[in-house]
């Protein structure tokens, strides 16, 4: 189990695609998000997006894996342990830097 001190921010999905991912829903139309951030949390990477329109949701968490050519990917993650400590983390960087403010 990770803490918030085991955080590293990364942006190697910025720095290759810029702050909009284009994903595919369930009917293969694409939907644009918005990267909100991206850290690492031991080997694992991990990216926080947030779909365009509507304005109105909440951001989604996925894990950010390479795939066999070489491409970064985003992976729904599948373990309720694993999703519960990356979104966990995730609020507290959230909070910890609306309360600096």
């Amino acid at each position: 189990m990770f803490t918030l001190k085991d955080v590293k921010i990364i942006s190697q999905l910025r720095s290759t695609y810029g702050d909009d991912i284009i994903l595919y829903d369930d009917n293969e139309q694409s939907v644009v998000y918005k990267l909100l951030t991206e850290f690492q949390l031991g080997d694992q990477g991990y990216a926080v997006v947030k779909q365009d329109q509507p304005v109105i949701g909440e951001p989604e968490v996925f894990r950010v894996t390479t795939g066999p050519d070489g491409e970064l990917e985003l992976e729904t993650i599948d373990d309720d342990d694993e999703w519960e400590n990356v979104t966990e983390l995730y609020d507290e960087m959230t909070f910890s830097e609306d309360s600096a403010l």
